[in-house]
């Protein structure tokens, strides 16, 4: 069990500072190994934990940017300098290597311990960082871990409004935006809003689906029509190769958006790359994309990108292209399971993470990927670790398929962690 409050304040962080000093005295390596978890997914340090004057202390550079906050190394005053948001508020801090004391908001603090040099890295105090940066902190002597939970942050919000969620959409003023999956790409190339799976609903009562786009936008969720197609039977390659099917399609959802409202396309298109030659694939798509941008940016209107992850066997997908053409990248990191794994089985959080970080090689800038979170996967106690990731990465938001399984549980522990930007 996780233990939480004062037992913790005894623990020290480090700051991953290269510089040439060397080790100070009374530092020993930790007698058995620390674990370090931020928001229930362990963190990995390049330096392993020590003890100074009977105390636990761990690097924390690796931390600070996980948490957003950035830090700078003054080298030639032995001085670390850091600073972040906490509760909306800027706080600046400064440190001085073996020194007691640390300004907050120019206002002098007391220290446990003072900043300490080891190996190139220095270390502070986790207690004054936790209690400044608005981190909380938990130790486990059994297991020798130290937990902790990242302060909550305002990040964009979107939910997929898919057919069945009409129940929920109450939640859709707790977004930031919210996709329609009213639309489809048929078997034969073209862009529909009757079918099995994705159709434009009928009214129910007062409530019509261009009522439902209205009322989104006024409560401050840009409401997007998403437009699904997968490559199972070669319709959506279909599509993406042909001229005329091409530009009829775009030509469809460019009339749509003027006509209902909309504020975008969420474009989900799957299964490209699994097996034709990916590189074509990806220029089929960046293709498509940049004519869909061009059709839509007179109307004010923008593309998101809903993209498999690349740790997965999808290889059509440019990132970075598409990340540079589009307003957001949604990375749709869930379905890591084989088929037939029963519902809720959480989202290796390795896998997410992964994905994550690929993205970000691949180029894709962090402001601009949101991170797709499936309620179909995940419990209401593991949809936080997924929210943690797009946190500790700095991400654009997060994203929640599907709003049908929006309950109150998932919504209280969303709300506990992270907000809406526009609150």
């Amino acid at each position: 069990m996780k233990l939480w409050g004062k037992t913790a304040l005894s623990l020290l962080l480090g700051i991953t500072i290269i510089s040439g000093a060397s080790i100070m005295p009374q530092v020993t390596a930790a007698a058995a190994p620390i674990e370090i978890v931020l928001d229930d997914v362990p963190l990995s340090f390049n330096v392993a934990p020590m003890i100074q004057n009977s105390v636990t202390v761990v690097p924390f550079r690796t931390i600070a940017q996980a948490l957003g906050i950035n830090v700078e190394w003054d080298n030639a005053n032995s001085v670390v300098r850091a600073q972040g948001i906490v509760n909306g508020v800027l706080k600046k801090v400064v440190l001085k290597i073996g020194q007691k004391t640390a300004t907050v908001d120019g206002k002098s603090v007391r220290l446990i311990t003072p900043p300490v040099m080891v190996n190139a890295r220095v270390l502070i105090p986790l207690s004054f960082f936790s209690t400044q940066f608005g981190a909380n902190v938990g130790w486990s002597n059994e297991t020798k871990t130290v937990s902790i939970k990242s302060p909550k942050k305002q990040m964009h919000l979107r939910a997929f409004y898919a057919l069945g969620s009409f129940q929920q959409r109450a939640r859709i003023s707790s977004m930031d935006s919210v996709a329609f999956g009213w639309s489809r790409i048929n078997e034969n190339g073209e862009l529909v809003l009757d079918g099995d799976d994705y159709y434009w609903p009928e009214a129910a009562g007062e409530v019509t689906p261009e009522s439902l786009i209205k009322d989104s936008a006024s409560q401050g969720a840009k409401p997007y029509l998403m437009v699904y197609s997968v490559d199972g039977k070669g319709e959506l390659t279909k599509m993406l190769s042909d001229e005329t099917l091409r530009n009829r399609s775009i030509a469809n959802m460019a009339a749509l958006v003027r006509d209902m409202g909309f504020g975008g396309v969420v474009l989900d298109l799957e299964g490209l790359g699994l097996n034709l030659d990916p590189l074509q694939q990806q220029k089929l798509l960046n293709n498509y994309v940049k004519l869909l941008v061009d059709q839509l940016s007179p109307l004010g209107a923008t593309v998101s990108v809903a993209v498999p992850p690349p740790n997965g066997s999808y290889k059509g997908y440019d990132y970075k292209t598409l990340a540079g053409l589009a307003e957001d990248l949604i990375l749709m990191a869930y379905d890591f399971h084989p088929p037939g794994t029963p519902d809720h089985t959480p989202e290796p959080n390795a896998k997410v993470e992964e994905a994550i970080s690929l993205m970000l090689e691949a180029g894709v800038p962090k402001n601009k990927l949101i991170l797709g979170i499936s309620f179909g996967s995940e419990f209401v106690f593991t949809v936080d670790d997924k929210l943690g990731l797009a946190k500790r990465y700095g991400l654009k938001g997060a994203s929640f398929w599907v709003l049908k399984l929006y309950s109150d549980e998932f919504a209280n522990e969303i709300d506990r962690v992270v907000e809406k930007v526009g609150k």
